[in-house]
C-alpha cells in the first residue's frame, strides 16, 4: 500500500480510541462544515430533493435531509476505517438479520443469487455481514480517485469472502462470477450514461437505471434478493432481506429486462421514502434526464 497521509493515520488512531458515541457527534460536525464548504454536492442534493419531493417538503426539511445525508456519509467513512481487519465475531456483533429465511431458502435452491441494494445507511457493512454469515459474494464498486484511499477501501471490502469487481466492464466479469458459482451484489441507485442504463420511473420522474441485475437474472435464472441495512443504535445495524423479485419471461427480452429493472427502482424508492435521511442525496441521480436543472444550480 502506498504511504498513507499523516493526517489520515492520526485521524484513524483517534477514532479507534474514542467512544463510539463520539463518532456520531464528529460526523454531525463534519456534515455542517461540508454543507457550506462542499458547495457542488450541496447544490446537487438540493436539486435531487426538489425533483423527488417538490413542495411536499419545505426548506427546513430539505436542509435537514442534506445535513443527514452528509452525516451518514461521514459515519460510513468512519465505520469503514473501523471495519479494517475486524474479526468475524466483532462484525456479526454489530448486526442482526431480518428475514434471513429468504436467503437461506435461496441458498438451498442451488440457484444463482443476485443481491441489489443502494447507497443507503451503511451499505459497506451490510455486504460484509452477508459474506461473513452466509456465503461468499462478488460486488461491483467504482475505484476512488485517491489511490491510497481506494486501496484502504478495497482491502476493507474484500474481507469474509467478498470480492470486488471494478465497475468498468463489470457485466462481463459478473457473468464469470455467476458461472463460477458466486453470488453477486450491485448498488443500483446511481445515474448511468444513456448507453449503460434504461429509463425507469423513480420518484415520479424518469431516471437512468442499470439493467445489469435484470440482464443476469433473465439469462441465468437467478434469484433477485433486495437487501438494505438500517441503523438501529450506536454501532448497531439491521440487515433486512426482502422477498425476491419474480422473473417473468416473454418473447420480448427488452420488455422483460425493463420490467425487472423498474421493480428494483420501485423497491429502492420505497426504502428511501420510509427514511430518506439515510440515502446519498449528494449524487446527481437524475442528471441524465434533467441536466438543465443541475446546470441552473451551477453544477
Amino acid at each position: 500500500m502506498s504511504k498513507l497521509p499523516i493526517s489520515f493515520l492520526l485521524f484513524q488512531k483517534f477514532i479507534k480510541i474514542i467512544p463510539l458515541s463520539w463518532h456520531y457527534k464528529i460526523a454531525r460536525g463534519f456534515a455542517h462544515i461540508a454543507y457550506f464548504l462542499d458547495k457542488r454536492h450541496t447544490k446537487v442534493a438540493w436539486v435531487n430533493l426538489e425533483i423527488a419531493f417538490g413542495d411536499k417538503k419545505n426548506f427546513k426539511e430539505k436542509k435537514e435531509l442534506i445535513l443527514s445525508s452528509y452525516e451518514n456519509l461521514f459515519i460510513v467513512a468512519i465505520e469503514t476505517i473501523l471495519l479494517q481487519g475486524i474479526s468475524k465475531e466483532d462484525l456479526l456483533n454489530m448486526v442482526e438479520f431480518e428475514n434471513e429465511d429468504i436467503l437461506i431458502k435461496a441458498i438451498k435452491s442451488k440457484k444463482p443469487i443476485t443481491f441489489f441494494t443502494g447507497h443507503y445507511c451503511n451499505w459497506e457493512l451490510g455486504i460484509l455481514a452477508i459474506g461473513a454469515n452466509f456465503l461468499p459474494l462478488s460486488i461491483v464498486g467504482r475505484p476512488l480517485d485517491w489511490k491510497w484511499a481506494d486501496k484502504i477501501l478495497t482491502a476493507t471490502r474484500e474481507q469474509f469472502g467478498v470480492k470486488l469487481i471494478p465497475k468498468k466492464r463489470a457485466l462481463k466479469n459478473l457473468i464469470k462470477e455467476i458461472k463460477g458459482g458466486r453470488a453477486i451484489g450491485i448498488a443500483v441507485d446511481q445515474n448511468t450514461a444513456s448507453k449503460d442504463g434504461v429509463l425507469v420511473d423513480f420518484f415520479g420522474k424518469e431516471a437512468r437505471h442499470t439493467p445489469a441485475i435484470s440482464i443476469l437474472a433473465r439469462k441465468f435464472d437467478t434469484i433477485i434478493i433486495p437487501v438494505f441495512d438500517y441503523r438501529i443504535g450506536i454501532g448497531k445495524y439491521k440487515v433486512k432481506f426482502f422477498e425476491p423479485i419474480e422473473i417473468k419471461k416473454s418473447k420480448n427480452v427488452e420488455n422483460d429486462i425493463l420490467a425487472l429493472t423498474q421493480a428494483q427502482a420501485k423497491i429502492t424508492q420505497k426504502i428511501i421514502e420510509e427514511e430518506p435521511k439515510f440515502w446519498l442525496w449528494l449524487h446527481a441521480r437524475w442528471k441524465n434526464r434533467y441536466e438543465k436543472l443541475y446546470k441552473k444550480r451551477g453544477i
